[in-house]
């Protein structure tokens, strides 16, 4: 994901869910997205995440934000998510 654009999803999760694994193995292989928790994403430079447990920062390639945003529309343990734009 080296140059151009990134989509960064600000994921806010169910409280008190089972585990992280909102997102398929099969889905995290194929779109090579990183999933983050706040205290990850500032480890490597990202600015005004929240301080909140139940949120994850999800970096793909501009070309999977369309396959990302259904599978965070039908992920359960998702409640809502943000979309921002990042230029790397």
């Amino acid at each position: 994901m080296l140059g151009g654009m990134i989509i960064v999803f600000e994921v806010h999760l169910a409280p008190n869910r089972g585990s992280d694994e909102f997102l398929s193995e099969e889905l995290l292989e194929e779109t090579q997205a990183q999933v983050m928790t706040p205290a990850e994403a500032r480890a490597v430079g990202f600015q005004g995440v929240p301080d909140d447990p139940n949120v994850r920062l999800v970096a793909v390639a501009n070309r999977d934000r369309k396959f990302m945003l259904g599978a965070l529309e039908r992920a359960h343990d998702v409640v809502g998510f943000k979309q921002h734009e990042v230029d790397v």
